[in-house]
């Protein structure tokens, strides 16, 4: 029988291994003579308790059930964000706990949001646990997001279920052999990304940091001119490249290794990223040209390039404040803000695929209306889907669109003004990290806002990074009735 003992058991093991995590910024520490044993404490503290979840939770047996598989969802994150939050708040930077918690959470969720004014003069111990934190959570949400919401039906994410039992007490040793591919590729693109970003002019240190958080999608920087402080086009060809690399489905790169070598050429939901891109690149370009910003047509094609799948991703990377650009740019971000990558990827937002579907439902009902007799077959990727899969969908996109407007409605109540809680609320669920106007756009951070809007878009992180519903069952009495 599937009990919370196997949850705290496995929430457990997640804080041993971001407790050990914890020991590489203290080597950064000690190289850098930073005087401080923040992470070492943090660690300490961090191992003791996982351990103490282990050896308080062990079983001869471990299931996961459906309620304990949703419960696992929210309180890894949760937890995960609480203690990641130690070095920030043992920093001699003297974080607040709302601080520390809302770096964390917007790591952990990569959401690349940050409340720290001077990342120049910040320490390198700190700025590595930032990148780590995004890339541990890009990691958790791509295993997530093939193991468990498809399990869960999250969303419409069942179709993007992995091969195998459809039973979640078998959802462990799954999780697990999936798991050790997603890694592997994952460290991969990572090496391969830092190494370009050293190649081409970044410091060994600077393009560690990046390459987790480029493929992370997270947007973390190691400077507040984020990837502008380069001035350098090959980095931003660099970042473009394997920022889009994150941001289509890893379970296309299973399957390639598989033996399927056309899946990144027939993959419906790629090919829409691909597609969108384009356009979006094409309609900033135009307007770029339209308003005579920067003279140079190349500079132009990389400038809305490189924000156009940085915020279309969620990364957040800015290289321009395109809050300059005009109203125009501020409305168009907006709407890429929510539209994000691909499922099954570390990008955040509606996804691709729900968009797709959107549009399949709408040509149905316009054929309904043409040929009200006829039967309608819906296909997406080859594979047949009812009208409850897309209506699950639609009703994933209108909560999505719900919830953000209540978390807007709540900071403006906070005391944010309209375009910051527009835009604040947007980038939070969307987990994208920078927001729009003169206090959170790209030229600003969250410093500023109050404590309690603070809360308010840590919690907009969590429901937008684990698909709304896997958090918002737990409120529901139901739930956890017998």
């Amino acid at each position: 029988m599937a009990t919370n003992k196997t949850v705290f058991f496995m929430i457990g093991i997640l804080l041993v291994v971001l407790g050990f995590s914890m020991l590489i910024p203290y080597t950064i520490q000690i190289i850098y003579n930073e005087n401080s044993h923040s992470f070492v404490s943090s660690s300490f503290v961090t191992i003791f308790v996982g351990i103490l979840f282990i050896l308080a939770n062990l079983e001869k047996e471990f299931k996961l059930n459906l309620r304990q598989t949703f419960l696992f969802s929210t309180l890894a994150w949760v937890m995960v964000a609480i203690f990641g939050s130690l070095p920030f708040l043992l920093s001699p930077k003297e974080f607040t706990f709302s601080d520390a918690f809302f770096e964390s959470m917007s790591g952990i969720t990569t959401t690349g949001a940050t409340i720290i004014t001077d990342l120049d003069k910040s320490p390198k111990s700190i700025l590595l646990w930032r990148a780590i934190m995004q890339w541990l959570g890009g990691i958790g949400i791509v295993v997530m997001a093939i193991t468990i919401l498809p399990l869960l039906k999250v969303g419409g994410m069942q179709l993007f279920k992995m091969e195998g039992p459809d039973n979640t007490e078998k959802i462990l040793p799954r999780t697990v052999e999936v798991a050790a591919i997603i890694i592997s590729t994952y460290l991969v693109l990572t090496f391969l990304c830092g190494l370009f970003y050293w190649l081409f002019g970044m410091s060994i240190f600077d393009s560690i940091s990046h390459a987790m958080t480029t493929i992370a999608t997270g947007g973390f920087s190691t400077h507040n001119d984020s990837i502008g402080f380069f001035k350098n086009s090959n980095i931003e060809i660099i970042a473009s490249i394997f920022i889009v690399l994150g941001s289509i489905p890893f379970i296309s790169y299973l399957r390639f290794a598989q033996g399927n070598k056309k899946i990144f050429f027939e993959d419906v939901q790629i090919k829409g990223l691909i597609q969108l891109l384009l356009i979006s690149v094409l309609i900033m370009f135009l307007y770029l040209l339209f308003i005579d910003y920067e003279s140079n047509i190349l500079d132009k094609i990389r400038i809305s390039s490189f924000n156009v799948i940085s915020i279309l991703s969620g990364t957040g990377y800015v290289t321009d404040d395109f809050g300059l650009w005009g109203k125009f740019s501020l409305i168009f971000f907006l709407f890429l803000m929510f539209v994000g990558g691909c499922a099954g990827s570390t990008a955040c937002g509606i996804k691709i695929f729900r968009l797709q579907m959107l549009l399949i439902f709408l040509k149905n009902q316009v054929k309904k209306l043409i040929y009200p007799n006829s039967i309608i077959i819906s296909k997406y990727n080859n594979q047949k889907i009812s009208d409850n899969f897309i209506n699950s969908v639609i009703v994933f996109i209108f909560s999505f669109l719900f919830i953000f407007l209540i978390i807007a409605m709540l900071l403006s109540i906070s005391g944010l003004d309209f375009l910051t809680a527009i835009s604040g609320a947007a980038s939070a669920i969307s987990n994208v990290g920078p927001g729009l106007g003169d206090m959170i756009g790209p030229n600003g951070n969250y410093k500023a806002i109050p404590d309690i809007s603070k809360w308010i878009l840590s919690i907009g992180m969590l429901l937008g990074r684990l698909e709304l519903f896997a958090v918002l069952v737990l409120f529901f009495p139901s739930f956890w009735r017998n």
